[in-house]
């Protein structure tokens, strides 16, 4: 079975989910509608005049067989990712440190020699890879945007492509089987998702790893991030589901564990049946995730959650406005873009975001707003009294960095509960 039994055509290059994304069943609860979003990484330069530009419905659903939260609509990935996309992973130290982390605990659990080769699907700018080159393995990465260029530069080889069944078999052939194959806030992105499976099997070698990070349904609900919802993000994976869909090739997931990146993922190591003991930590992982019933109750009430804490942060940021205090964003993830277009928020509100000088970002205006990302020097040599931590997942980071910088104004702190804090 692929993916595109269970979709049915949409217009304008998007595709309409009828049927679940993986186990192709007609019977998807919604959710919650957040509204119709730009895509969260189209970025227009400063000073362009407002023209017409793309929107599309938000909408999460469940199927109620094999309990897959995913979006309602796929939209082209070409629209999604183009050449230009403006997103790097080494930038945030979070990522860097994760990815170490990765890197060593993937050798406690399979050795690896010098002759053994790790690939990263999206392999962004190789970040993740340059740990296992240094140490001494060889690496490969597939990137269809721009950023591979940026591996290239490091030393890390990368095919400039999309990943497909085509592009695996292709690097099989010129760079052998992958002991290690990684995924990293990807393997939730792309579209045709069992043909994916299939292209991971074809490049994997028998006793390899492939190992996924996607953002995790238990972390999205704890703590209310439906910033995190966006077309990028096509599906929501909690361990049951995602388990389902791997089995459904032969692949068995051998360890899991919760991790901190993007506000809270997942990492999934899976395997060929049978090839690599099971640890506890699956078990663990999906006794925490209980029954469907009690995953169904959960997503209701997120749903309630999720408008008290719009009409919450539209009272708060009135009352600070009305104060007459002026508002810079900091940070400009993917996340931020849906949560100033949820909420409304125009350059009348929020005066501009602000980003790290080496980021992509800067120069150009917030998706669906003209709201300016500027160099982030403007907050220190500007001091306005409130800065919206659009980042909030990494908050308690942020906070005292900026602070120490200089800043003397006061923090918003949107989410999961708004709130004004002192710099610490």
């Amino acid at each position: 079975m692929t993916e595109k039994k269970a979709l049915a055509a949409g217009t304008g290059g998007s595709v309409v989910v009828d049927r679940c994304q993986v186990c192709d069943h007609g019977e998807l609860d919604p959710v919650l509608f957040i509204g119709y979003l730009p895509p969260v990484n189209q970025m227009h330069p400063i000073g362009e005049r407002p023209h017409e530009q793309p929107a599309y419905p938000a909408e999460l659903l469940r199927c109620t067989r094999c309990r897959l939260v995913q979006i309602g609509l796929i939209v082209d990935p070409a629209i999604l990712f183009p050449p230009e996309y403006p997103y790097t992973s080494g930038t945030t130290k979070i990522l860097r440190d994760n990815f170490a982390e990765l890197y060593r605990e993937t050798r406690g659990i399979l050795p690896l020699g010098s002759d053994d080769l790790a690939i990263d699907i999206g392999s962004n700018d190789g970040t993740l890879l340059s740990n296992f080159r240094d140490g001494g393995h060889r690496v490969f990465g597939i990137e269809p945007t721009l950023t591979g260029d940026l591996a290239k530069e490091r030393g890390i080889p990368t095919l400039r492509s999309f990943f497909t069944a085509e592009a695996a078999r292709k690097v099989r052939r010129e760079q052998g089987p992958a002991k290690i194959l990684t995924a990293t806030n990807v393997f939730a992105h792309i579209e045709n998702i069992h043909d994916i499976v299939e292209g991971i099997l074809a490049l994997l070698d028998d006793r390899g790893l492939f190992i996924s990070e996607s953002h995790y349904l238990g972390s999205l609900l704890e703590t209310l991030q439906y910033d995190t919802i966006y077309h990028e993000h096509l599906r929501y994976y909690s361990l049951h589901s995602l388990k389902h869909l791997l089995e459904m090739h032969g692949l068995e997931v051998v360890h899991a564990k919760r991790i901190t990146t993007h506000g809270g993922s997942i990492r999934v190591y899976a395997a060929r049946k049978g090839i690599h003991p099971v640890r506890e930590t699956v078990a663990t992982i999906l006794r925490e995730e209980g029954t469907a019933e009690r995953e169904a109750a959960a997503l209701e009430e997120f749903r309630l959650r999720v408008v008290r804490s719009k009409l919450g942060i539209y009272g708060l940021i009135r009352e600070l406005r009305e104060g007459g205090g002026e508002i810079y964003g900091i940070g400009a993830p993917s996340r931020a873009s849906t949560l100033i277009n949820y909420l409304g928020l125009d350059d009348g509100i929020v005066s501009c975001v602000l980003e790290v000088k080496e980021s992509l970002k800067v120069g150009k205006y917030m998706p669906g707003t003209i709201i300016p990302v500027l160099e982030e020097s403007k907050l220190y040599a500007d001091q306005p009294a409130y800065a919206l931590i659009l980042s909030w997942h990494i908050a308690d980071e942020l906070i005292p960095k900026i602070t120490a910088k200089g800043f003397q104004g006061k923090y918003i702190v949107p989410l999961p509960e708004s709130r004004v804090v002192a710099g610490r």
